[in-house]
């Protein structure tokens, strides 16, 4: 599908001419991770310099992956723009906004400013793809074969805005929060049945795609954590969300587990990085909320397998790009 970077500098350059633009799903689950992490330690008295650790690594790996694929961009625009055209593949230019959208409650504490120009930046930006994706799936006729959970990133990322917009409390912030919050819920629905009808009723997505189906659980998880903040309290509604993602977790992680032994890695393995992060801090919300020994040792185990799961990921995908292997774990 996309045509090799041809440069003098072989091997890693050319290599990125095979980057794709989902990889920017790291830098969200390094941000979602940290945030948990900042989050535990505040209340579990877990060390803090963990989650300060994890922000910098999303900070250093958006930076990076920029810069990568601008270069990609640069020398293979062809590349880029089949990309951008591929029916899935497309869904998923939602996961740098999206990044943008999460490092602004990365750095606030460090930096409040740069916070509020990232996430102006990151709501703009991200109003305007779902505008987009959505418009072009009412202008040109879909089919059910390319509904798969990617198709959630885009529009139901406008939950994002709410996760740093509401602690920044910036002029105007909250209606545009309660308007994100609005459209990504609203389109949950929809498009999770829409999948749901295309994982039941058609053949199996390819297995480079099935750790994709975790990115199920996000709607339910992100919307909690999304709907708590803009409500300010737990409710019976965000009760019914948090529950539904842990239904959600319930079904997919069997899947996963299974599929680690039957499935060689793959780029693709990072859609699982954001769901598990952002079910972890979902649940130590929760276990903050509601206390009780088992919302808090559920809400450590996911912190502890989650952190397991995003580290491992890391590792492989580094020693992969090391030995040129980008192409292969594209593929």
């Amino acid at each position: 599908m996309n045509e090799p970077l041809e440069t003098n500098n072989a091997g890693n350059m050319a290599g990125l001419a095979y980057l794709p633009v989902s990889l920017f799903g790291s830098v969200m689950g390094l941000c979602g991770l940290a945030l948990a992490w900042r989050l535990a330690a505040i209340e579990f008295g877990l060390p803090r310099w963990v989650g300060e650790v994890l922000g910098y690594a999303a900070a250093v790996v958006f930076a990076a992956l920029v810069l990568a694929y601008a270069i990609k961009f640069l020398k293979s625009p062809n590349a880029v723009r089949t990309e951008f055209a591929h029916p899935v593949a497309a869904n998923f230019f939602a996961t740098p906004i999206i990044s943008l959208l999460l490092l602004p409650a990365v750095v606030a504490p460090y930096a409040l400013a740069l916070a509020k120009v990232l996430w102006v930046a990151g709501t703009m930006a991200m109003l305007g793809f779902a505008w987009l994706i959505v418009s072009r799936w009412m202008s040109v006729r879909q089919q059910i074969a390319h509904a798969t959970p990617a198709w959630i990133v885009p529009v139901v990322g406008t939950l994002n805005i709410s996760i740093a917009g509401v602690p920044l409390n910036l002029p105007g912030s909250h209606a545009v929060c309660v308007f994100a919050l609005a459209v990504g819920l609203f389109f949950a629905v929809p498009l999770f049945t829409l999948i749901l009808s295309r994982v039941i009723f058609e053949e199996p997505m390819p297995q480079p795609l099935q750790p994709s189906l975790m990115i199920l659980v996000a709607p339910f998880a992100v919307g909690f954590s999304a709907y708590l903040n803009v409500a300010g309290q737990l409710d019976l509604f965000a009760e019914l969300l948090f529950y539904l993602a842990v239904f959600m977790l319930a079904v997919l992680l069997p899947k996963l587990v299974r599929l680690r032994s039957c499935s060689p890695f793959h780029t693709s393995w990072w859609a699982v990085s954001f769901p598990l992060a952002a079910m972890t801090l979902a649940a130590l919300k929760f276990s903050i909320e509601q206390p009780s020994w088992l919302a808090q040792a559920f809400a450590l185990a996911m912190l502890a397998f989650t952190t397991l799961v995003i580290l491992s990921l890391g590792f492989r995908t580094s020693m992969g790009m090391a030995q040129g292997e980008l192409r292969a774990l594209t593929l």
